[in-house]
């Protein structure tokens, strides 16, 4: 649902990418499902809305939920295996997997707002989805995620707005697992209420991602 409780005055928006920006989820399901029959997981078929309920941890938690049972050299042998056919059928398929409005939002909201990109992704996957959407470094002035720093999403954020000098940043976020570390991180949260997850709370929620240029200053 849509609400607000007037403009948003913020001078950085810091997003999230799946279940945000996009939907992978029906084509990483397929390479995981591959990548686990090849590392000795026959039968683990990953379904996307598996996968829907995993995105936004990070990949070590991931690992752990897919296979507790396994030692953990097996749950990192999976995930690098994953981690290498995901890469490559994003690569490979056309990726017209956005959520409607993103890309121009994000160019519009650019021309006036700090834009940064943090996730709990593995090394290359917000580069990945740059490549595959056609934003560059214009729009996306700053980036960071898991698999580059091996720190979790709030001490993330909290090294984009200090490196920035950001003042007032918001994140937009579709889960739980988002709310928790930007409230921990001491920023403004915005739902996306359309995506994988559903936060306890938030300052606002959007129904689309357009939304934003509605409620922001």
């Amino acid at each position: 649902m849509f609400y607000n409780s007037g403009k948003i005055e913020t001078d950085a928006l810091l997003l999230d990418v799946d279940g945000t920006l996009w939907d992978s989820t029906p084509i990483v399901a397929k390479a995981w499902t591959k990548a686990a029959e090849e590392t000795g997981f026959e039968g683990l078929d990953v379904k996307p809305d598996t996968l829907k309920q995993l995105f936004g941890k990070t990949m070590d938690e991931i690992a752990y939920s897919l296979v507790p049972w396994a030692s953990k050299e097996k749950r990192d042998a999976l995930m690098e295996k994953c981690v290498i056919y995901e890469q490559e059928a994003l690569e490979e398929d056309p990726c017209d997997i956005c959520y409607p409005g993103v890309l121009d939002t994000i160019k519009k909201l650019s021309e006036r707002l700090h834009i940064a990109i943090v996730s709990n992704c593995q090394s290359g996957y917000i580069e990945l989805f740059m490549r595959k959407t056609g934003l560059t470094d214009k729009e996306i002035s700053d980036k960071e995620c898991f698999g580059d720093t091996g720190k979790g999403k709030t001490d993330n954020i909290l090294s984009v707005i200090k490196r920035n000098g950001f003042k007032k940043a918001y994140y937009v976020g579709d889960t739980e697992g988002d709310r928790i570390a930007v409230r921990a991180a001491g920023i403004g949260f915005i739902s996306a209420d359309y995506g994988f997850g559903e936060p306890a709370e938030a300052d606002a929620g959007i129904d689309r991602f357009d939304r934003l240029t509605e409620i922001l200053k």
